[in-house]
């Protein structure tokens, strides 16, 4: 599973949307926000949407950030003119919040709400089930009155329904009747559609209806096909500042061509370890063990490579990683280390992806010879044992080490080997 954050764009229209069929109201507006990218044309949104041009409005971007307000990127209670130059004079500009910098490509148009008392709310799926939050002082400033939260957790194996008596029982009697079926509709829509992180803050009451100013929502990205018809989103967009790569990007056009998976992010293009592993699960392992091993920051790609890709989608993921592992050598002198790791597939034809793999290192050898390199292998599953001799005789034949093992190895001992510079206990 992957948490994945959307557009608070996408995340109230479908929100709006759906909540209808959980509380039986409409909340938030009847209007629909509007997303404005580099290509909208400003002069003729007014054209199809009349109503820019009779109400107040608010103007942010719509990055995947938060402390937009503080970072002075809001615009409040504007009219369409001073939104529309708020937007130009912005679009394309380099942004920083916090330590992060980052290129304004999107914003978020919608009407403004005059309010006064602003709720927190917040719905969090961890190992031990779903942790609820709420408080009466939402705002900007939520973690300074953070002893104003109160806090349920509705167990795994529970029942998705939401009690809300503790939740509120410091709301008046009035604003409760109107709280406790949107708190409860926003459970049972966050549980039976698959987010992992749903937060609004703030919210408040206008004319006896709930209304959602700020959204946050994160998505387990395996479930979208159970949820065909809800999430209809255009895009996972990337993390503010963090802009992909010529070879992300890459690899993410073959992996939306493929059945299989195919996932790469580069951490530190100059770092010394490299991986190359089968499976979701198996790159956290390896990332992990990594990390804890204290060599976090050598730790140069994290990615994946799953779901039976062919010889040839293999050999392109193998060949983009060798490409960028091969540029240049290690700042220490010290050989660049290639974990060719994974655990025991069900029914990945481990033979058939080496294939690839091997095709790639054949056709980089002399540049991984240049740097210098030491390769580990460890895999189990269907045909394994044919790919793991292709692998020891491609060592011989290149004349780079490549250290061998199968299902008799633990999954991670590679890892502790790899990371001796002398290669010591390698077999």
């Amino acid at each position: 599973m992957a948490r994945r954050g959307i557009r608070e764009y996408d995340a109230k229209r479908v929100f709006y949307r759906m909540m209808p069929k959980y509380t039986g109201e409409k909340v938030g507006f009847d209007i629909m926000p509007i997303l404005v990218g580099q290509d909208t044309d400003l002069d003729k949104l007014p054209e199809e949407n009349g109503w820019l041009e009779n109400m107040r409005l608010v103007v942010k971007p719509d990055q995947l950030f938060g402390k937009r307000g503080k970072s002075g990127l809001v615009l409040l209670n504007c009219s369409f003119d001073e939104a529309r130059k708020f937007i130009r004079s912005k679009m394309g500009k380099t942004a920083k919040v916090g330590k992060v910098k980052g290129k304004l490509e999107y914003f978020l148009i919608e009407p403004f709400i005059p309010h006064d008392a602003e709720f927190y709310v917040a719905m969090k799926m961890e190992a031990d089930g779903d942790h609820v939050y709420f408080s009466t002082e939402g705002g900007v400033d939520i973690e300074s009155v953070w002893d104003t939260v109160k806090e349920v957790v509705v167990g795994p194996m529970d029942e998705p329904e939401l009690d809300t008596s503790s939740l509120l029982s410091d709301v008046k009697e009035g604003d409760r009747k109107l709280l406790e079926p949107f708190l409860k509709g926003m459970y049972r829509f966050f549980a039976n559609h698959d987010l992992v992180y749903l937060e609004i803050n703030p919210f408040t009451i206008v004319d006896g209806k709930v209304k959602v100013l700020d959204m946050v929502a994160k998505l387990d990205d395996t479930a979208m096909w159970q949820n065909v018809g809800v999430w209809d989103i255009g895009e996972f967009p990337s993390p503010f500042g963090m802009e992909p790569t010529r070879e992300e990007a890459y690899i993410k056009s073959l992996d939306e061509k493929t059945g299989a998976s195919l996932k790469l992010t580069i951490l530190n293009p100059e770092g010394r370890i490299w991986t190359m592993v089968a499976g979701g699960g198996a790159s956290v392992v390896y990332a992990d063990t990594i990390t804890d091993l204290g060599y976090g920051r050598e730790l140069a790609n994290y990615g994946e490579y799953s779901g039976n890709p062919s010889t040839e989608e293999t050999y392109l993921y193998a060949k983009t990683i060798l490409s960028l592992m091969t540029r240049k050598k290690h700042r220490s002198g010290k050989e660049k280390i290639l974990i060719i790791g994974g655990g025991i597939a069900n029914f990945t034809d481990v033979a058939n992806t080496f294939t690839g793999i091997i095709q790639a290192l054949r056709e980089y050898a002399d540049r991984l010879k240049k740097i210098g390199v030491r390769i580990y292998v460890r895999r189990g599953g269907p045909n394994y044992k044919a790919g793991l001799e292709k692998m020891r005789a491609l060592g011989e034949e290149i004349g780079i080490p490549i250290h061998v093992y199968g299902p008799e190895m633990h999954m991670t001992s590679i890892i502790p080997m790899a990371l001796s510079d002398e290669g010591k206990g390698v077999a």
